[in-house]
């Protein structure tokens, strides 16, 4: 889970949990989000959802295609739910991502998506590696395996 900075605008809007499970994470960025105002507004209420989403490097543009902003209910233009969203990177960034991606089995998954202490929209996007399943069961065993040593060192002492 995000770690939480102790400043009270912080808010976590949406995370993807599956994403450390199904991949290999390299490294990380906080990006920017061009959204609409009634997207804004739904994700205040929490409604959004970057599970199955994904981004990726078009036209020299960093784009997040497949994230969900519910519609909010009260706005008089709404937005599409699942549209593509411009990401907001540096040049030399972009550059280095795409360079990244690449690379054999390399993609750019989001984590979180937040806001942040300004009251921005940030999204964290990391550059990973797909696990095969012998991985995942491999992550399995030893994450199993820490909560048994907890469970042992608990009841020890």
């Amino acid at each position: 889970m995000a770690k939480k900075p102790d400043n009270k605008n912080y808010k976590v809007i949406a995370e993807n949990r599956r994403a450390r499970y199904d991949y290999e994470i390299q490294e990380d960025l906080e990006v920017g989000i061009i959204l609409h105002g009634s997207e804004v507004k739904s994700l205040r209420i929490g409604q959004s959802s970057i599970a199955d989403s994904y981004a990726s490097v078009d036209d020299g543009e960093l784009w997040l295609t497949n994230g969900y902003i519910a519609p909010y209910e009260q706005a008089m233009f709404g937005h599409e739910a699942r549209r593509k969203r411009k990401l907001l990177v540096s040049r030399r960034e972009l550059a280095r991502l795409w360079n990244a991606t690449k690379r054999e089995g390399m993609t750019l998954v989001p984590l979180v998506m937040y806001f942040n202490d300004r009251g921005l929209v940030k999204l964290k996007i990391a550059t990973a590696k797909g696990k095969k399943n012998h991985d995942k069961r491999q992550t399995d065993a030893k994450r199993d395996w820490a909560r048994q040593k907890q469970r042992l060192l608990r009841h020890d002492t």
